[in-house]
């Protein structure tokens, strides 16, 4: 591998402005297909096989499928302070409102909620909400319509009302998060200039991963035109695409100013930085790509959508790394150096810099106090971790209350209690159905954390019948949850079978495959990085504290997510004004991502060492070395890393923020305590054992992520780029 991504840094130093034309044509025909051909994305998870999605399926059979297969919209209305809704100057304003929201484009019907008699209107005649029905699905639903549903519901709040939107046809968020975005951004340019002390490289290397997330992105709209994918798809492809990109960049340009420091010029610079660099690039980039891949054991078909679309972004990110990047470098030229090293005479190599000071230190102290460090990182990270044994999830989270719907949903508990936002749909399906319904009313209605149960409704021909319950708790909470198998429990038995359905019973069903799905993944996970390891290093121990790190990162990671988001502790600070359940996504994909970039920094960092004790230094004298060499790129490569995720994490989306929150706090552990002070550590401790391969595995094959087989290369029998400064 080593060998072919030589040969195309050569190329790519002979041809850049083939390569760098390439890329743009492909960011453009990209743009213009995600332009002509995208869709919508969906807000809704649904999950084959459950009882819950097999009921809606026989519900639109037996009840008809129109009104369930079309986008809706529920319009809340709060009269101002003091008033009631039903004076004469609010039910005129809610005649306005409703009469602007029926002449919408697409709608089919907007109720009212106060004629012809108040059937949806609080108790205490402060609050109503109309249900507004589309003709076409929320799919189908275009940008347009969406935007004219809220001018509407912005309109109407001139009048004094309070007037807020939820539902499938509202758009998700109002734009909040963008300028998080933009500082994320912002923050890796800095980061960036601070590590290379040059503007220019700074920004080609920003440039080169925006390229690399503006393909996979606009890629993955494309999808969304033939495919139905959640809107959560693209946002955390946009945040993988450009953390990977960027750093991929940051190790190519950083080993190739390496190489003109040694005295090579720009064109065995630009090719040895590909070969060496970019085939550490790819085996991390393969890592990352088979755990989210790799999500399809879970067998949930919207998990394998977003893990595939995931990988599509991290492998436009490491080809953009191994041939648009060594292009523009071999047109920077020198000028990818500091001012003042650019005029050394080619061939000879720049006068060496100081050890750094900083880094010295560190790993000097690591390795003398081996054992209190092991002992101190491995207590704080055990402790941070012990939240995550009441981690508990759902998908029913609850909109923050910075977006329109968060703020509808609040508005509908604080009038009609809090399970009225996720109310159980119970199906009776046979003959006799009227009467299993009637029957089981009352029992029902009996169920601890009932609030109501309406009437049965029969289908036309008396051989189904509908039930709905009305919790007492919210729908992301455990005791909705125990509602839901309570009540299953209670249907088994003779007679027509009882299905329990609505979105609600979805979420507690996607939840439970979910979090029986995560042991078998993180097994699959950790037992893909003991293996890839132990062909990248030779070596059992080092892997065994590799992925035992790893699962210290996972733990506290989660763990830390709990008590913010689930326990509330600090919630102030976070922005956190919902504390509950996880996102049921969560976990299980903040261990597939964080597996394939905690092995980035292992290989990025270990891989120093390894090829310092090959090269015959003692296991600590290695130690030392390979930390001072990998150490700032790494440094600098988990700070871009963190600056994305934690930038992603003060948007409108309930499901992103946990995702990045978790992201960023893992970033932060995984580098700086497990990386560069655990692993060190115990490897220090574990003295020349720590390279032990019994003879039994020798035979493995040796994967070469330096490119040490360059190193060892014949000249005459390499393809060498043409020696030249640019």
């Amino acid at each position: 591998m080593a060998r072919l991504l030589f040969r195309v840094g050569a190329a790519a130093y002979r041809r850049p402005a083939l390569f760098i034309l390439t890329w743009l044509v492909v960011l453009i025909g990209a743009g213009v297909g995600a332009g002509q051909l995208s869709g919508t994305t969906v807000n809704t998870f649904s999950l084959p096989g459950q009882e819950s999605v097999e009921a809606m399926d026989l519900i639109k059979r037996e009840f008809g499928g129109g009104s369930g297969d079309t986008a809706s919209a529920r319009i809340v209305v709060k009269a101002p302070p003091g008033q009631a809704l039903t004076t004469e100057a609010n039910t005129a304003a809610v005649g306005d409102l409703v009469t602007r929201l029926t002449g919408l484009d697409g709608v089919a019907s907007a109720t009212n909620p106060l004629q012809p008699t108040p059937t949806a209107l609080s108790a205490d005649l402060t609050t109503a909400y109309s249900t507004v029905t589309y003709e076409v699905s929320a799919f189908d639903l275009t940008d347009a319509q969406r935007d004219a549903l809220t001018d509407a519901v912005a309109a109407a709040r001139g009048g004094g009302l309070t007037v807020e939107a939820s539902g499938d046809a509202v758009r998700v968020g109002e734009g909040g998060a963008h300028s998080a975005e933009l500082i994320g951004v912002l923050a890796a340019l800095v980061v960036l200039v601070v590590t290379y002390g040059a503007l220019a490289v700074a920004g080609m290397n920003l440039l080169t991963a925006l390229v690399g997330v503006g393909v996979g992105v606009c890629g993955i709209q494309i999808a969304t035109g033939f495919v139905d994918l959640t809107a959560s798809t693209p946002l955390l492809a946009t945040m993988l695409g450009l953390a990977v990109g960027i750093d991929y960049a940051l190790f190519i340009v950083s080993r190739f100013r390496h190489e003109l420091r040694r005295g090579q010029d720009v064109g065995a610079a630009v090719a040895t930085s590909v070969g060496t660099a970019g085939a550490a690039v790819v085996t991390a980039g393969l890592t990352v790509v088979i755990a989210l891949v790799g999500l399809f054991v879970t067998g949930i078909p919207f998990l394998t959508q977003m893990g595939v679309a995931g990988a599509f972004t991290i492998v436009i990110a490491v080809l953009i790394a191994t041939t648009l990047v060594p292009a523009v470098l071999a047109l920077l030229g020198r000028r990818a150096l500091p001012r003042k090293e650019r005029a050394a005479p080619v061939g000879e190599p720049t006068p060496a810099h100081r050890d750094r000071g900083f880094f010295r230190g560190w790993i000097d102290g690591v390795t003398r106090g081996r054992v209190v460090a092991l002992v101190l990182t491995t207590a704080a990270l055990g402790a941070l971790s012990i939240p995550l044994f009441s981690l508990q999830t759902t998908l029913a989270a609850t909109p923050t209350e910075s977006t329109t719907q968060g703020r509808a949903e609040k508005l509908l508990a604080d009038a009609f209690g809090a399970g009225f936002n996720g109310p159980l749909t119970v199906f009776f399906d046979g003959a006799g159905a009227l009467g299993a319904a009637t029957d089981a009313k009352a029992p029902l209605a009996a169920l601890p954390d009932v609030a109501a149960v309406t009437d049965p409704v029969p289908n036309a021909d008396g051989t189904a019948a509908l039930l709905t319950v009305i919790p007492e708790s919210g729908p992301a909470s455990a005791a909705t949850e125990r509602l839901v198998h309570e009540i299953r429990d209670l249907s088994r038995g003779d007679g027509p079978r009882a299905y329990v359905t609505g979105q609600t019973a979805v979420s507690v069903d996607v939840a439970t495959t979910v979090n029986a799905a995560l042991p078998g993944y993180l097994a699959l996970v950790v037992g893909l990085a003991f293996v890839l390891l132990v062909l990248v290093f030779r070596s059992l121990l080092v892997p065994l504290v590799g992925v035992l790190g790893f699962l210290l990162t996972i733990g506290s990671a989660l763990g830390s997510s709990v008590a913010i988001f689930q326990w509330g502790w600090f919630g102030d600070l976070f922005g956190v004004d919902n504390p509950g359940p996880l996102i049921s996504l969560t976990p299980i994909l903040v261990v597939g991502i964080l597996f394939g970039l905690a092995m980035d920094y292992q290989v990025f960092l270990v891989s120093r060492m390894h090829e310092a004790h090959g090269d015959g230094e003692p296991n600590t004298t290695a130690i030392r070395t390979g930390f001072r060499q990998a150490a700032p790129v790494v440094v600098a490569a988990a700070a871009i890393m963190f600056a994305v995720f934690a930038g992603f994490f003060p948007g409108a989306d309930a499901t992103m923020m946990s995702i990045a929150f978790a992201l960023a706090a893992g970033i932060l552990v995984d580098a700086f305590v497990v990386r560069m002070v655990l692993v060190p550590a115990a490897m220090a401790l574990l003295g020349e054992r720590a390279w032990w391969l019994p003879r039994w595995l020798r035979w493995l094959p040796r994967l070469d992520v330096e490119g040490t087989t360059l190193q060892a290369r014949e000249p005459e029998h390499e393809e060498r780029p043409a020696v030249g400064v640019r």
